[in-house]
């Protein structure tokens, strides 16, 4: 049994994946917003009467530091964090800082037919939201039945 305080392990930054205590010796960095960079992006889809409705939780990110590219097919919300590290804290020094720089992305398949001219986003108070128009889908045969000769 393990400690836990506020659902955290007591031991997460001891005995991380494969005791991975110096990653300057392994080549491996944190990647953005370390452990829970699980909880990124988390995204709700809405479908109304003529649309698709995306809110994509992006806490932390200004609206510069966010892009949407739509290629092949597929939507690609990506955001970018860099932190200043050349800022120092004049009043003390950091004793656990869990703030990263990097990079997350998350991909969406929307279809062949969508322009990126058909698709409108709005970022507000760390909230993407991004609308995108139906298609009709193709329908298929109603029989599978293959008559022989």
């Amino acid at each position: 049994m393990m400690p836990s305080i506020f659902g955290e392990n007591l031991f997460d930054d001891f005995f991380g994946p494969d005791f991975d205590m110096f990653p300057a010796l392994t080549g491996r960095s944190n990647p953005l917003y370390g452990k829970h960079a699980k909880n990124l992006m988390k995204t709700d889809v809405r479908e109304t009467e003529g649309t698709y409705e995306l809110d994509i939780d992006l806490p932390g990110f200004k609206k510069d530091e966010v892009n949407l590219t739509l290629e092949d097919g597929y939507l690609t919300i990506s955001a970018a964090k860099g932190l200043d590290k050349d800022e120092k804290d004049k009043k003390g020094k950091y004793i656990r800082q869990e703030r990263y720089a990097g990079t997350c992305s998350r991909s969406f398949y929307v279809g062949e037919g969508v322009e990126p001219t058909d698709v409108s986003a709005k970022f507000e108070d760390g909230i993407l939201k991004v609308s995108l128009p139906k298609r009709e889908q193709k329908q298929l045969p109603k029989s599978n039945l293959i008559a022989i000769e």
